[in-house]
């Protein structure tokens, strides 16, 4: 009929997420000023950083501290056994790019004085425990780019 209203709209069949949509940050000294997290990682480093004028250990990595508003702060390592606080099961509504590893647990980690929200990897929610011991997990994503997570100690 030709009617222009009704006509068939043609849609790319890949796109390319924007930064902003995508859930790992950019890694390098280029992108973040907390590039130091990322390289220690690379080294099996858990690490995060401590404010040399009040003390306080800040998640996630600052550049700045949060209660006194110093720049003067230094590395320090977490550790890289936990324990699990908390946890929950995601069964839907997950983040852009995660729909396809459903279920999966995720969990407040008690590590380093700090409490750390983390997927829990290798666990079934009904095996969980708070209390039970976790420890590191470093995954590589496809581009190179590395991230954390936390897995129980058999």
């Amino acid at each position: 009929m030709g009617n222009k209203q009704f006509e068939k709209i043609r849609r790319p069949e890949n796109i390319k997420l924007p930064y902003m949509l995508d859930f790992y940050p950019l890694e390098d000294e280029k992108n973040t000023r907390i590039s130091k997290f990322f390289e220690n990682l690379k080294e099996d480093r858990f690490t995060s950083t401590k404010c040399k004028a009040c003390g306080k250990l800040l998640w996630p990595p600052r550049i700045v501290c949060s209660s006194c508003l110093s720049d003067n702060l230094e590395w320090v390592d977490l550790g890289v056994e936990g324990e699990l606080y908390a946890f929950s099961e995601m069964r839907g509504g997950a983040p852009l790019g995660f729909a396809q590893d459903l279920p999966f647990c995720i969990g407040l980690v008690k590590i380093g004085g700090l409490l750390i929200s983390a997927r829990i990897d290798n666990a079934r929610y009904e095996d969980l425990k708070i209390g039970e011991k976790v420890k590191l997990k470093i995954v590589e994503l496809e581009d190179g780019r590395i991230f954390y997570r936390f897995q129980r100690i058999d």
